[in-house]
């Protein structure tokens, strides 16, 4: 299965997802101008990068096409905790997958403790560790 998938610039909206400059970000904001007489409509996209949390922002013609990440939601248990190491088990598929706390959400990060559910986002070959599930 592939990472990646394309659309066109115009169809990007607050809250989707597309890559900049290869790294896979959330889109805050788009702005798409008017075509001119002999021109086409430009996007203007503001978008955060989902590891980093930076800021980046690109113009592009609205037909051109974009690559967007595809974004695996899930749940899971942590079963072990080493140094920045942390092994999660996928609880649809009881697989086990390895992830970095560096790619911990900031909100998480200090509260991990093995046993515990979380949910995580798989994206581009990286694990995210988005919250704690609370049961």
């Amino acid at each position: 299965m592939s990472d990646i998938k394309s659309t066109h610039a115009g169809a990007l909206k607050s809250g989707s997802y597309v890559l900049i400059n290869g790294a896979p970000c959330i889109v805050k904001d788009t702005q798409t101008s008017r075509p001119g007489k002999h021109g086409h409509a430009k996007v203007r996209v503001k978008a955060t990068d989902i590891f980093t949390g930076s800021t980046k922002e690109v113009v592009m013609p609205g037909h051109d096409s974009v690559d967007v990440p595809i974004v695996l939601k899930k749940q899971g248990s942590i079963t072990n905790i080493e140094g920045e190491n942390i092994d999660l088990m996928d609880l649809e598929t009881f697989e086990t997958v390895a992830a970095e706390l560096k790619y911990a959400d900031v909100s998480v990060k200090d509260k991990l403790e093995a046993g515990q559910t979380v949910m995580f986002w798989q994206i581009m070959g990286k694990i995210m560790i988005k919250s704690i599930v609370e049961e």
